[in-house]
């Protein structure tokens, strides 16, 4: 699992990594609201634990922000106020749950855990993106009564690109989401997949496009019926 932590206590983030570690989730983390909200709109996280007090932009509008940008990424929200009012205004605006400081490990991980599984209880849904469907159980893309097997590579980032609609998804990111955060896979390896998809897309009869901007990333276009 990927973590994004946004929080400036860096008592709590050295903890939180630590209890991260030993779960082998890995983690990246922000100090403040404005790079937190930049890490976010990437939407490559498993789950987003976000602080509501940081400086330069605060959790409830970094939140407010991710969502109107369609990002669905679940979102827990760290406090040390435990206002109702807190609570209400944060899961309004989006978030799936809240925590209040301090916290037990245990909690903290059995919200984080009852999170993510709602979220894989959203997902089992086959992601669509105009006329092509991708069946996550079978790996397959299907459009109309067409349909080809996709390898594990090209599975997960053609998942990706579908799951970020409207998102330019970077190479950088690709590979982290894929390959792991360790790999030794460079560009053009991106590059090779991509073209796979591309032709396996043509194949079934799909118009779904894989565009790319140069120099940014990746993302999908369904272009305009005539």
């Amino acid at each position: 699992m990927k973590i994004l932590l946004v929080e400036d206590e860096w008592g709590l983030v050295e903890a939180l990594k630590a209890i991260f570690l030993r779960e082998n989730y890995s983690v990246d983390v922000c100090m403040d609201g404005v790079s937190g909200l930049d890490y976010g709109l990437t939407g490559i996280y498993d789950l987003i634990i976000l602080d509501i007090m940081l400086p330069q932009k605060n959790g409830i509008s970094v939140l407010t922000a991710l969502r109107q940008a369609k990002i669905a990424t679940p979102v827990l929200m760290l406090t040390a106020k435990a206002e109702i009012e807190d609570k209400i205004m944060g899961l309004d605006c989006g978030a799936d749950d809240y925590l209040t400081k301090p916290f037990q490990t245990g909690e903290l991980l059995a919200r984080i855990r009852a999170v993510t599984r709602r979220k894989g209880e959203i997902l089992s849904q086959d992601p669509t993106w105009g006329d092509l469907t991708l069946r996550q159980k079978t790996r397959e893309i299907h459009c109309g009564d067409a349909s080809v097997k996709l390898g594990l590579k090209e599975f997960l980032l053609l998942e990706t690109l579908m799951l970020n609609p409207k998102q330019i998804i970077s190479k950088e990111q690709l590979i982290e989401k894929v390959w792991g955060f360790d790999t030794e896979v460079e560009y053009n390896n991106v590059e090779v997949y991509i073209s796979f998809l591309r032709k396996k897309i043509t194949f079934i009869g799909s118009l779904l496009q894989i565009k790319v901007n140069r120099g940014i990333g990746y993302f999908l276009e369904m272009p305009d019926s005539e």
